[in-house]
Order: structure tokens, then sequence, then C-alpha cells
């Protein structure tokens, strides 16, 4: 075990930043599933299309090595404007594929962090999504018997770094249209679909998504533009809507024929962007004569590294001014 930084007069402040996980090659594919779906192996279907589908983006899934890109600059970013004694370190762990958050933290011990910020990277927070990950922090913790104050990001979706990032990928991604059409260029909104049955215990899921769409919406001004739901979970259960593909059919209807999509609730490159909306949407909008064009991911840009870096600080300025029996200390 290594000893505490305490020891040395530093304070060591570790950042957990947290992903959903995906499979790093096929054959990982049926063993990721059954941890999807807590212990459940997937029918033969699901099985049959989701390798379909991590076959046609490369036979793999990027979402670890671009967390750990993040952590990296994030880290950075900390530390570029810590206070004297303060050392930050960034970790990356999964949700539901290695390394798990559970591995993870027996590293976070042994570094000797003396308090612990964890972060989701998904911007717009929903106690049915974000609040499982922290549940996994708590039983990683409780199952190494460790005492570890622990402060919780619980949204980003409004850091003035964040939404500058879009915009940027709006204007870029825009650039790809003529000239003379780039006025008129429809741009569609989209994040994760959840269970319609977060509504009955007032989730704040989608407010939190309006409120980064109306902060981009206010500074770029668009002509025209909206929000769709993609990626509905295969269940019979009712999703949040409306959807991608109902609104590409209503559009082509009303005459759209270039629109940009703006993968708003995802910061990097994965399964539900490269296939979801690079293959499927693309295809279905091709179908319908749209052109359909989408941003670049954020990945580890440095307006991102620098949005999550403020929500650390913030978190950490929250609790600071709360005090040790505040509100923002802890989350067990």
């Amino acid at each position: 075990m290594h000893e505490r930084s305490a020891t040395s007069g530093e304070t060591t402040i570790g950042v957990l930043l947290m992903a959903y996980g995906g499979p790093t090659s096929l054959d990982q594919i049926p063993a990721y599933l059954a941890d999807v779906r807590e212990g459940r192996p997937p029918s033969a279907e699901l099985l049959k299309e989701m390798t379909h589908r991590y076959a046609a983006i490369g036979g793999r899934s990027p979402i670890l090595e671009l967390t750990e890109a993040q952590a990296r600059g994030i880290e950075r970013e900390l530390n570029r404007e810590a206070a004297p004694g303060v050392r930050y370190r960034a970790y990356a762990g999964m949700r539901h594929w290695h390394p798990y958050i559970r591995e993870v933290m027996p590293r976070i011990i042994e570094d000797g962090v003396d308090r612990l910020v964890a972060a989701v990277m998904a911007p717009h927070y929903s106690r049915m999504s974000v609040g499982r990950y922290m549940q996994r922090v708590d039983e990683a913790i409780s199952a190494l018997d460790a005492s570890l104050p622990v402060l919780q990001v619980e949204s980003w979706k409004d850091e003035p770094a964040f939404i500058e990032a879009i915009i940027q990928r709006i204007n870029q991604a825009l650039e790809r249209f003529d000239e003379a059409e780039r006025d008129e260029v429809y741009i569609l909104f989209t994040a994760h679909s959840l269970p319609e049955r977060i509504l009955q215990w007032n989730d704040p899921y989608p407010d939190e998504l309006k409120t980064s769409v109306e902060a981009v919406v206010k500074q770029l001004q668009p002509k025209h533009s909206s929000f769709a739901f993609q990626s509905q979970g295969a269940t019979a259960d009712p999703w949040l809507g409306p959807s991608v593909e109902e609104t590409l059919e209503k559009l082509a209807a009303g005459g759209v024929r270039n629109l940009l999509l703006v993968p708003i609730g995802f910061v990097c490159d994965h399964v539900e962007v490269l296939y979801d909306v690079d293959i499927e949407h693309r295809a279905q909008a091709e179908s319908l004569g749209i052109r359909l064009e989408r941003t670049a991911s954020l990945n580890d840009d440095p307006l991102l590294c620098r949005a999550l870096a403020d929500a650390v600080r913030r978190t950490l300025a929250h609790a600071a001014i709360a005090g040790p029996s505040g509100p923002a200390t802890t989350q067990s």
C-alpha cells in the first residue's frame, strides 16, 4: 500500500471519469451483453444484431481509449491551475466492461487519493443512468472497506466550455455544405433515449437536455432546429420520443433536404454514434432524399477537457463552502 499523500504535505484529489464501456473485440460481445443485462445471456437475435453493429464500426468499441484520453486531458487541465500543494490524478472506469469501476478503485486507494470526485462522461443527469454509476462507486469503496470522501459531479450540461465546444463543432460541420445552403441547413440535436417511466418520478433528464440545446441555440441562432431521441433500447417498454426515425420522416415530408445531426448527449465516438447515426440514420435520411451530416465527436477536445475540469473545480468549491456536513461532501 502506498503512503497517503498527506504524509508529504501534498493533497491528492482523484478524479474518476466513468463511461458505459464496450467490447474491444467481437468475441467479447456475449459477455459484455450479459453484463449489460445484469447476468442474463442475450438472445441469439440480439447477439447477432450487436455483433453486426460492432463489426460494421471496426470490430470493437473505441470508448475506453477515448475516455482514457479524456482523463489525461482533464488531469492536465486541472493540474495547470492547481493550488499549491494540490495534485490531481484522473482515472477511467467503465460501468459495463473492463476496467470496471470496481477494478479501478484499488489503484485509486493505493495511489493515496485524499478525496475523490466522480463524474460520468455524460453531461445530462438522470437518476436512472448517472445514478447507477454512483452506486458502483459506493459498492467498490465498500468492498475494499476503505474510507474515502467522494464528491459527485451530477451534471455539467451548461458548462460554458461544453456549450462553446458544441458550437465550434456545428460551425465546422456547416462548412461541408455549400455556402449558399448553410443558412437553410436543418440542425437536429439528439441524445440517448430512456424509458418513459422516468417521467413518473420527475427525472430531470429531459430538462437537462433542453437546457443544453437552448444554450447552443441562443448563441448560434439557427433558422431551423429541433430535438429528437435516438438509440432506444430493445424492450417492449415505451421510450422517450420523438425518435430520430420519425423526425426524419416528418422533416422529409416538410421539404428538408440538408440536415446536420448534433448528438449533444454523447461526448465521444462509440456504437451509438458510429453505427446508429453514421450508418442507420444516414441510410434512412438518404432514402428520404435528405443529405445528413454529423458534427465530429468532442472526444478529448481541449474545450471538453476544460468543461470537465471546471465542473470538478465547481464541485470542490461547493463542498468547501458547504462544509463537512453539507450536502455536497460525500455520496454514500
